[in-house]
């Protein structure tokens, strides 16, 4: 499932790469997105003030182990004086494995919201971003999880 998973990714990320985003910056961005979860962070822009953002990532501890991606659409809006700064919102969507200690795993959908702000810097490639991602999550367990906080740091082009 987890080359499934990536496949399609990528496959998204090869399709999506002739977008414009000129309001952010950058037209495609990728590279890493660590807090809760740690993964690979992919962002292509859909219009002038609109990305589709895909992450994948993974959690491996004493207690769970998980692998999902989730598809988020994100709505930018720039910050007056402060060039290359913009705030966004959105929501979209994870799907992935979940596997508990002491438990087979079952598949993990949710439906998830973003807040965040992101920051281009002027004249080099790079991309910042911090936000929020909290989840309503449907299986394995029904609920809300409100704590994935992430920095991302990536590669624009």
């Amino acid at each position: 499932m987890k080359k499934l998973l990536i496949t399609l990714v990528a496959s998204v990320a090869i399709l999506l790469s002739t977008t414009d985003a000129s309001a952010q910056g950058y037209n495609n961005a990728i590279g890493g997105r660590f807090g809760s979860a740690n993964g690979i962070s992919f962002k292509t822009g859909l219009n002038k003030s609109a990305m589709l953002e895909l992450i994948a990532n993974f959690r491996s501890n004493k207690s769970v182990d998980y692998f999902k991606v989730t598809a988020l659409y994100e709505v930018y809006n720039p910050i007056n004086g402060a060039a290359g700064l913009n705030w966004y919102y959105g929501g979209g969507g994870s799907i992935g494995s979940y596997k508990v200690k002491g438990f087979d795993g079952d598949v993990y959908f949710a439906a998830n919201g973003v807040l965040g702000l992101d920051y281009k810097f002027n004249g080099a490639p790079i991309n910042l971003s911090l936000d929020w991602v909290p989840a309503l999550e449907f299986t394995p367990n029904t609920g809300f999880y409100g704590g994935d906080v992430g920095l991302g740091v990536r590669f624009t082009f």
